[in-house]
Parts: structure tokens; C-alpha cells; sequence
């Protein structure tokens, strides 16, 4: 009878024994299911785990140096070596600026006196091609006395005056051509026997090879030649030697004109030229 308690016993215990063993499984087997529904599903994680955590930005690693404190670097920026330095740069950098604006200066004020000495020289060549084809100065009289007017005013007065009364070339030319003949003889002033006792003493004349002839047809042919080159003031000379000279008053005066036009044109445009002008 007690061999059968004590069978009864043991199998009892080995049935708890596999009871527990069976309920300790299941209770691991819930906790690990429960642990991966947990990984799986975000509503079943914790509050502190279901929101990852911001990335952390890159923070520069400082330098093992102390940052200086504001007294010390106060130290540094007044010390006398660096405030001598920083005056220098400032000297050397407003040195080199002044020096670009009287550059920029200078060549403004180059630029506009090239500008005014071209104006200038044009003036005074447009009232030298009016002069020389005989007509008016018109818009260019008003520049001339603006332009010219302050530094050679008789040139500006003579000019207009010639313009006034134009003499060209051709006017000098077809002039000497009409008195050609009192030029030759002369005998409008002397009478008939003068002339004719200088006639005859002029049928032989002595002179060097390289002097020009002074017979008066000789004299008349070079006057016309140098008046044809433009060279008036040499051709009225021959003229003055003629022995009509008393009678060409008239063109030597108008060679006059011309050749006074002409001196008062060059002395404009050498003003405009060395920038002589009055604006």
C-alpha cells in the first residue's frame, strides 16, 4: 500500500514538473513574441523609442588654444607695433587712391583739351577753305570771335575783313592778266618818249647767269608762274619791280589783302594747334 502512495507521489510530481515546464515555455515564448511585435510595429514601441532622435549636426572640434578674452585682444589691437602698421596700410591705400583720381583727373583734362583743339583747328580751316574759294565765313564768323576773339583778336579782325572782301587766286591772275601791258612799258605815266628812251635801254642788259632776268616780260611770266604755284607774296615783289608798277595799284593792294588773309589764317591755326584758344 505504501509502495503504491509513494508511485501515486512521484508521477504527481513529475506531472507538475512538466506542468511548470510547459507553463515557464509559454511564458518565454510570450515574452519573445511580444519583444518582436514590438521591433515590427512603431505603435507598439515605447514613447522614447517610437521617435528617433534628431541627427546631431557636425560640431568643429575647437583648437587646445584658449579663446583670447575680449581684454587681451582689447591689448593686442592697441598695441603701438600694430596701430603703426594699420596707419601705414590706411597711408599706402589713400596714397594709391589719391593717386588714381589725379590720373583719372588728368586724363579727363587731356581729353577735353584735345576735344577743344580739334574744335579750334577745324574753325580755323574751314574759314581758310571759305577765304580761298572767295565766299562769306557765315555760321563760322560767330566761332572765330568765340574761339579766337581772347588770344589773337587783329588775326580774327583781318580775316573777316578778307572775308568781306574775298580775293582769290584767280581774282589775282585774271587782275594781272588785264594790266599786263601797262606793266610792260609803262608808258601811261611817262609819256611816250620816256618809255621809249627805257625801251631802248633795256635791248641790252648785263648780268650774272644765275640773276634773273629783270626785263619786264621776263618779270610778267614769273609773276604769272608764282601766282599760279600760290605764292602771291613773291609774285606781287616781281610786280612791284615792273616798270607799270605806278599803274597795278589796284592789284597790289588786293595781293596785300590775300597775302594778310593768309598770314592771320596761319596765326589762328597755330593758336589752335598749341591750344591757344579763348574757350
Amino acid at each position: 500500500m505504501s509502495g503504491l502512495l509513494s508511485t501515486d507521489n512521484a508521477r504527481t510530481r513529475v506531472r507538475w514538473a512538466w506542468i511548470g515546464a510547459v507553463l515557464l515555455l509559454t511564458f518565454v515564448a510570450g515574452l519573445a513574441t511580444a519583444r518582436f511585435a514590438m521591433d515590427r510595429v512603431a505603435w507598439l514601441r515605447p514613447a522614447s523609442e517610437a521617435v528617433p532622435a534628431p541627427r546631431q549636426a557636425a560640431v568643429a572640434v575647437p583648437s587646445t588654444s584658449p579663446a583670447p578674452s575680449p581684454q587681451t585682444a582689447a591689448t593686442a589691437g592697441s598695441d603701438p607695433a600694430t596701430l603703426a602698421a594699420r596707419q601705414a596700410t590706411l597711408a599706402a591705400e589713400l596714397a594709391a587712391l589719391e593717386s588714381r583720381t589725379a590720373n583719372l583727373s588728368l586724363s579727363v583734362g587731356q581729353a577735353g583739351g584735345q576735344a577743344t583743339r580739334a574744335e579750334a583747328t577745324l574753325v580755323a580751316f574751314a574759314a581758310r577753305r571759305a577765304i580761298d574759294r572767295g565766299l562769306g565765313l557765315g555760321y563760322i564768323e560767330p566761332q572765330l570771335r568765340a574761339r579766337f576773339g581772347g588770344v589773337e583778336p587783329g588775326a580774327v579782325a583781318t580775316v573777316i575783313d578778307a572775308a568781306h572782301q574775298p580775293v582769290t587766286l584767280e581774282d589775282l591772275r585774271v587782275g594781272l592778266d588785264a594790266i599786263a601791258p601797262d606793266l610792260s612799258t609803262g608808258t601811261a605815266r611817262m609819256g611816250w618818249l620816256a618809255g621809249l628812251r627805257r625801251e631802248l635801254g633795256g635791248l641790252i642788259v648785263l648780268r650774272h647767269a644765275a640773276t634773273p632776268s629783270p626785263l619786264p616780260a621776263d618779270r610778267l611770266a614769273r609773276a604769272r608762274r608764282l601766282i599760279e604755284a600760290g605764292q602771291v607774296e613773291a609774285a606781287r615783289a616781281e610786280v612791284q619791280r615792273m616798270p607799270g608798277a605806278g599803274d597795278a595799284a589796284n592789284w597790289l593792294g588786293a595781293a596785300d589783302r590775300y597775302i594778310a588773309a593768309r598770314r592771320a589764317l596761319d596765326r589762328l591755326e597755330g593758336a589752335a594747334l598749341n591750344a591757344r584758344t579763348s574757350g
